[in-house]
């Protein structure tokens, strides 16, 4: 995600959206998506997005804007919520 614009108030390299859910439709390189609490193999060193951009990106990942709520003011935060998001769906 180097090269994504970052939604409005959304952390650069923070990625919490990346690991902490399920994604249920296939991910190049994890056609079965991918668990809750996996890293997704697209996310980069800085986590950041390797397929932003790209039209092979899940439509839940396109959909995924940051949300203070949810995203809290760090990382940490992110990761918690949204863990705990899954949890209860």
């Amino acid at each position: 995600m180097s090269h994504e614009p970052s939604a409005p108030g959304c952390r650069p390299g923070c990625g919490a959206c990346c690991i902490a859910p399920s994604i249920s439709s296939p991910i190049p390189g994890m056609p079965a998506g991918k668990p809750a609490g996996e890293r997704c193999v697209q996310l980069d060193d800085d986590n950041l997005c390797r397929l932003f951009g790209d039209p092979r990106r899940p439509g839940v990942c396109a959909r995924f804007d940051f949300d203070p709520a949810l995203c809290g003011e760090h990382r940490d935060q992110a990761l918690e919520r949204i863990a705990a998001l899954e949890v209860a769906t």
